[in-house]
């Protein structure tokens, strides 16, 4: 039986993934947007990890609550109650106030029953034991097979894939911390790394296809992005705004 993780290195299509579900149009990393990302059938939802005083894994990008909710203080300073009290839409627009920061069990009760979803699950607050806390949970919910982490510093993005055998993405050398150079160094961890759209380069593809990584972009978010990243040879695109790309893709027989 073909795993849904081989999905992604299918050369004959590109995939789109929601970054914090649908961003553009939705308040970040609640529950609504990833539903919303959900709805438009996107084969990938990207989100984030903290983790709170108490030692519950939240979903939320930032480490501080300040830019997306109603409150002020950092994540780990927080316990889940002080967090499920904040309103985590209103600042995106007063229809959405009311929304609460989501934990990841709530994520993975949401996601669970979406077969063919995959995930890329990013650690932000950069601990081993958040690393940790976050595999526990979803391992219980039987989501592992479906699952690409992701982390910003290599150090955490090794544990990661030395501690648990996962499948990694990381970025190119100048974009994380505690890069190690050399055959065995980051690079040799790594499934798939993700190139910003402003740097992304058929060059730079090509060097990681060389190495063995999948080339990912993030974020084509327009027409003339999503056709930049098709010329590029990206092989999977992080939007804010899936619509183009999933539009443009289908319309090249590059997405069923």
């Amino acid at each position: 039986m073909r795993k849904i993780i081989d999905r992604l290195l299918n050369k004959e299509s590109i995939l789109v993934a929601g970054h914090r579900g649908v961003d553009a149009f939705y308040p970040e990393n609640t529950l609504l947007s990833f539903q919303k990302a959900l709805d438009m059938n996107v084969d990938m939802i990207e989100f984030d990890m903290n983790l709170t005083k108490d030692k519950v894994v939240v979903i939320m990008h930032d480490r501080t609550v300040d830019r997306t909710t109603n409150g002020k203080g950092y994540i780990h300073d927080m316990t889940l109650k002080q967090i499920k009290e904040l309103d985590a839409g209103g600042k995106f627009g007063k229809v959405f106030e009311g929304l609460k920061v989501p934990t990841l069990r709530e994520f993975c009760e949401l996601v669970q029953p979406y077969k063919n979803i995959l995930l890329n699950a990013e650690i932000k607050e950069k601990t081993y034991e958040t690393v940790d806390l976050a595999m526990e949970i979803i391992k219980e919910y039987g989501l592992m097979h479906r699952c690409v982490f992701t982390c910003f510093d290599a150090f955490i993005a090794a544990y990661m894939y030395d501690s648990y055998g996962v499948k990694v993405q990381g970025f190119p050398k100048e974009k994380m911390e505690n890069f190690v150079d050399g055959e065995i160094g980051t690079y040799s961890k790594l499934f798939a790394v993700g190139i910003d759209m402003k740097t992304i380069t058929p060059e730079r593809v090509q060097e990681f296809e060389n190495l063995g990584i999948l080339p990912w972009s993030y974020c084509p978010d327009t027409e003339e992005l999503v056709y930049e990243s098709i010329r590029c040879g990206a092989r999977l695109m992080t939007c804010n705004n899936p619509i183009p790309a999933l539009k443009i893709l289908k319309a090249k027989g590059l997405h069923s």
